[in-house]
């Protein structure tokens, strides 16, 4: 085999599989650094300060802005935040640097004048990292970390007498996954107490899953490992950061928080080296749905989208988790069917309690028109779905069948989705208002406490009559009428309702006749119930003569 599996850990106490998450993690966008190294076009001065903004907005406090002493780029924008007062009093910005002097002297100096500063020093430390890059031994890499921590020391020790701000240090053993566990135990625990955290200060431990190299139970022993071994525990927060290299970041990550880790590193929607980071939109909403705030503002999730986009010029895919153009459509009749029952069932402060929708999409931001959309694959009860809560139609259930079938023959036709527009025009064309054969005009009614009296001009093909009867009911009147030129019916079903509201409003009914031994149905609408039923009742006589033809009247 060309290539070997990745070792087991022996951790036969642990105690992560049994643990929840309960609250959300401190968060830190690493979209300015992480991401943007990862760019084909990296972020220009412009595109970073939009992107800046937008992460405070959603709520970021800690926000890795770049390497500012490596690129003379970021090292600009470092200076512009912090010279136009762009950096809120309760965020803190994360700068990245080698454990090189040069670099951490430059790195203090791009940083002067901040208020809130978290100084991120790596170095890598797997053995593929150690043998093949560094040609040094581990005693030799742990020297370099240790270096790092001395000249940090050195050029920020006076930073918050100087900068009237706090530095906080954060230290990542690079490529942490592919380390000797006991070997990343002794390089993390020589920089934290190279460093000295006391008292309320907290130094953070990043432990990156720099290239994602084995399953998410893996990375989550590696953190519960760490948590239980480094010293000082109780002042080093641990701080996960992983990659999608075998698309598990998302579970990775939990299963680490799950593990006892108190911080996320990642980026919205994902982007990153290789396969991309950790998207953090997904592990925060993934948190909302089982009920913990992430403590972030994902309520305009599209926003987001746009922004990102429009930054990092890459198109979001349509079935991204959240935030996808399709994540909240179901195309499956009996997918579009659940969700309709689902949605009648739904009361405004009840649990969210619909199949097929793991979180309210207004939630995020989207609304409900687009959940269900139709093509070939639909069924009755998207199409039913569509014309209640676009349109205002609230077909009977006994019903949904017959206008299913109509618009599946219309998709099959069809190369790909129906708009809303061409539903609701099917639906019209096909079963309201029909005129082809049977037809009632000048319709005149009188309606007393005991009897309803109709006079009109009932036309059946070429030939009319005028015609009178009176009965108890307005329906009962047409149909002795109709019976008594010959059409022999029998009603099945009937409903009605207001289509808008106000003394204007329209009404449409819903006939359902039995015609030797087949059902059909109609609809119409009119000024009133009556006339509504009138029209609803000649709708489906006339579709009882069979003619498909839905251009005609």
């Amino acid at each position: 085999m060309k290539y070997q599996k990745f070792n087991k850990i022996n951790l036969p106490n642990r105690t992560w599989p049994n643990a929840e998450i309960t609250k959300a993690p401190i968060w830190c966008s690493v979209d300015l650094r992480d991401g943007n190294q990862a760019l084909i076009k990296p972020m220009s001065l412009e595109k970073k300060i939009h992107f800046f903004n937008l992460l405070v907005e959603v709520g970021f406090k800690e926000i890795e802005i770049g390497f500012p002493s490596a690129s003379e780029v970021e090292y600009e924008f470092t200076r512009h935040l912090i010279e136009n007062n762009l950096i809120p009093d309760d965020v803190s910005i994360q700068i990245l640097t080698q454990a090189r002097e040069h670099l951490i002297k430059k790195s203090a100096e791009a940083v002067r004048g901040a208020k809130n500063v978290i100084v991120h020093l790596y170095n890598p430390t797997s053995t593929m990292q150690r043998e093949v890059v560094y040609n040094k031994s581990q005693d030799e890499i742990i020297d370099i970390a240790l270096n790092g921590v001395k000249w940090i020391k050195q050029y920020f020790g006076d930073f918050e007498k100087d900068n009237r701000g706090a530095v906080r240090f954060e230290y990542s053993p690079e490529s942490f996954t592919q380390t000797e566990l006991d070997y990343a135990v002794n390089i993390s625990n020589a920089v934290i107490e190279a460093w000295n955290p006391e008292g309320d200060e907290k130094m953070i431990l990043n432990l990156p899953s720099t290239v994602e190299s084995a399953t998410p139970n893996i990375y989550a022993d590696q953190i519960e490992y760490m948590s239980t071994n480094i010293v000082r525990r109780e002042n080093v927060l641990i701080s996960v950061h992983a990659h999608n290299d075998r698309g598990c970041a998302v579970a990775s990550t939990e299963l680490g928080l799950m593990a006892g880790a108190d911080r996320v590193e990642g980026t919205l929607l994902g982007n990153g080296e290789r396969t991309g980071n950790v998207d953090i939109v997904t592990v925060g909403l993934n948190m909302y749905t089982q009920g913990v705030d992430p403590e972030l503002d994902f309520s305009n999730v599209d926003k987001i989208v746009q922004v990102v986009e429009e930054v990092n010029e890459i198109k979001t895919h349509i079935r991204h988790p959240y935030v996808g153009d399709l994540v909240y459509t179901a195309f499956s009749g009996s997918h579009q069917d659940a969700i309709k029952k689902g949605m009648a069932e739904q009361k405004e402060d009840d649990l969210w309690y619909v199949p097929y929708l793991p979180i309210d999409p207004k939630d995020v931001g989207r609304s409900y028109e687009s959940i269900i959309q139709i093509n070939s694959q639909s069924g009755k009860g998207g199409v039913a779905y569509i014309l209640s809560s676009v349109f205002g139609y609230k077909v009977p259930k006994e019903m949904e069948p017959y206008v299913g079938k109509v618009i599946q023959e219309v998709s099959d036709k069809f190369d790909g989705v129906l708009s809303e527009e061409m539903i609701v025009k099917s639906f019209e064309q096909y079963f309201m208002n029909r005129e082809n054969h049977y037809k009632v005009e000048n319709l005149q009614m009188h309606i007393d406490k005991e009897e309803t009296s109709i006079e009109g001009t009932f036309y059946m093909g070429e030939t009319c009559s005028i015609q009178k009867h009176s009965a108890k009911g307005i329906i009962e009147a047409v149909g002795v009428v109709f019976e008594r030129l010959g059409v022999a019916f029998e009603v099945v079903d009937y409903s009605e309702h207001a289509l808008s509201k106000g003394k204007d409003a329209a009404t449409v009914a819903y006939f359902g006749v039995k015609v030797e031994d087949e059902v059909y149905y109609g609809a119409g609408t009119g000024k009133n119930i009556s006339y509504a039923s009138v029209t609803a009742l000649v709708s489906a006589l006339n579709l009882s003569q069979r003619v498909y033809n839905t251009s005609k009247r």
